[in-house]
């Protein structure tokens, strides 16, 4: 039977990968591992409580339109409602720019679908998230890469790349997963000049930047974007903006959006029409009611304080434990710190010591759509508790110290 179907598969299957991030997940089922690997919110701090009542109440108020079929746009309400949130980050939208999809990843791959030809070069960050990269490599793509440094994508490389006709500049400027880093104000305004002298539009992903615990915030992309076009409080749609609940309410409720030019939300529908019809009625209206109570807000607060805890014990534990010639990023804020080990290490096989002392991360090369990155690694604070992220820092020090090269 295996036989049958083997020879039946898509081309573009060759190009399809297990994420790395998803198989390390399975580590976490194991009690006697302490995993840094996934991306995963604290589960000790989700609003059980809050989802139960807001539950209740909308199947005793609503329970035909919860669980009945619905609009392939969105909720109405919750698009309303984000509409609203977005205009207090500086320029206004409709809910007709609003496009819920079933969560942040299913937002990538149906830009993938209405936007990426075989051949078409795709600008990206390097390291960039993997995620995206598993969204867009099936639809066939070329990716160019511009480095990045501790204040983000290093524009001076930029314009020689933008040469190039990418369809357009994949970016998460803020707490980038995988690295952490923020991309600077000015370097910012430099992307969007750029974009806009080469007629490149930019895809901004923004599912952390709510998770801030020290620094100032820094303007969106697309709020620049629509500054340089002479119109600071209207949408000017050169920038597509992606956004989630995952991070900031609860990654289960598979819930994201995506806000662009009504005409690029009508090719967006017609492709989600034939993923899945609709994102779940239910999971919206729960995300809108805890939204229009104002409880996200408060919840943010409070997971941004455990996060920013658990960032600087992280923090602390690697400079007492790493060995010298190790370097790691200092995240204002998100999820996700990066680490660089000396050149002719391979972090692949050092995984293989790490899981010997029973604790995880993600090996680095994955984020690297065109090779390298064999010695980086990433780490993720923010589903651990402080006990384990002292032991488990303490024993990737004793895997490096004994198995690095220097």
């Amino acid at each position: 039977m295996q036989t049958l179907w083997e020879h039946r598969y898509a081309q573009r299957t060759q190009k399809m990968k297990s994420s790395a991030i998803r198989e390390l997940l399975k580590l976490t089922e194991q009690p006697d591992i302490i995993s840094f690997a996934g991306g995963l919110p604290a589960p000790e701090l989700f609003p059980n409580i809050k989802v139960n009542e807001v539950c209740s109440q909308i199947l005793n108020d609503h329970p035909g339109k919860a669980l009945q079929y619905s609009t392939t746009e969105g909720y109405q309400p919750l698009r309303e409602f984000i509409a609203n949130q977005t205009s207090k980050k500086g320029f206004d939208v409709t809910p007709d720019n609003i496009l819920i999809t079933s969560g942040s990843q299913q937002a990538l791959d149906l830009l993938g679908r209405i936007f990426i030809n075989e051949g078409d070069h795709i600008l990206v960050e390097c390291p960039t998230y993997l995620g995206a990269l598993q969204a867009f490599t099936p639809y066939s793509p070329d990716y160019i890469t511009v480095d990045s440094d501790d204040e983000g994508m290093m524009t001076d490389k930029l314009e020689e790349a933008l040469r190039g006709g990418p369809k357009f500049i994949y970016t998460i400027p803020t707490f980038q997963n995988p690295t952490g880093i923020t991309m600077s104000l000015e370097r910012r305004k430099k992307l969007v000049d750029l974009t806009y002298r080469y007629g490149v539009p930019i895809i901004e992903d923004d599912p952390y930047g709510r998770l801030r615990f020290e620094g100032e915030d820094l303007p969106t992309l697309v709020n620049l974007s629509n500054q340089f076009c002479g119109e600071p409080g209207c949408y000017s749609g050169n920038t597509i903006y992606l956004s989630t609940f995952s991070k900031t309410l609860a990654p289960g409720l598979r819930l994201g959006w995506i806000i662009a030019p009504t005409q690029v939300i009508g090719k967006l529908v017609q492709a989600k029409q034939g993923a899945d019809l609709h994102t779940s009625p239910f999971n919206q209206m729960i995300a809108y009611e805890i939204g229009r109570l104002g409880y996200i807000d408060e919840h943010v607060k409070d997971i941004c304080e455990v996060y920013h805890q658990r960032r600087d014990i992280m923090l602390e534990e690697l400079e007492k434990h790493m060995p010298a010639g190790i370097q790691w990023t200092h995240p204002q804020g998100g999820l996700f710190l990066w680490i660089t080990l000396p050149e002719g290490n391979d972090t692949v096989e050092l995984m293989k010591f790490a899981i010997e002392e029973k604790v995880a991360f993600v090996p680095g090369a994955s984020f690297f759509p065109c090779g390298g990155g064999e010695n980086t690694m990433r780490l993720n604070f923010s589903n651990a508790s402080e006990e384990n992220l002292r032991i488990g820092i303490e024993r990737l020090g004793k895997v490096f110290k004994q198995h690095m090269v220097n």
